[in-house]
């Protein structure tokens, strides 16, 4: 329920983000230890999962999701691809969750690492791809002088 009254925009949007989790690509990397932010069990964690597959995963399970630039305070490499978080709503204005089966952020990571690997766009990577392009083809080799 939104509370009455003025509320400053500052106060506004502090009251819908509570309702929002953060989640960022290293809670789900399989490559992280649970020192530099890794949040499930390796077992279930993804290969350095993008931002944009989170968001496209939980796009397409129906949830409210926004991206933001930023950057998870143990990440120390600044490149692109690592850049990011995701606010996922878990709840409506009211309290109620907005679906069942995310009860906690824990719940969502969960089904995000679950279903990265079925996205199109890593299952292609993974496939055997053109026999006639092999890598190591290339040119003459130089012998060395004695």
């Amino acid at each position: 329920m939104v509370p009455e009254g003025g509320l400053s925009p500052a106060e506004l949007e502090a009251f819908w983000l509570c309702r929002f989790v953060c989640l960022y690509p290293v809670y789900i990397n399989s490559k992280k230890t649970l020192a530099e932010g890794r949040r499930i069990p390796t077992e279930k964690a993804v290969e350095n999962p993008s931002c944009g597959e989170i968001r496209d995963v939980l796009t397409a399970a129906g949830m409210n999701v926004y991206v933001e630039n930023k950057m998870h305070p143990r990440e120390w490499n600044r490149d692109v691809q690592f850049r990011g978080r995701v606010r996922v709503q878990l709840k409506q204005a009211d309290g109620s969750l907005c679906q069942d089966k995310f009860k906690c952020r824990k719940d969502v990571m969960v089904y995000v690492a679950e279903m990265i690997p079925k996205l199109k766009t890593r299952t292609q990577k993974s496939g055997g791809g053109d026999p006639n392009s092999q890598q190591g083809e290339g040119g003459k080799k130089k012998k060395k002088k004695k």
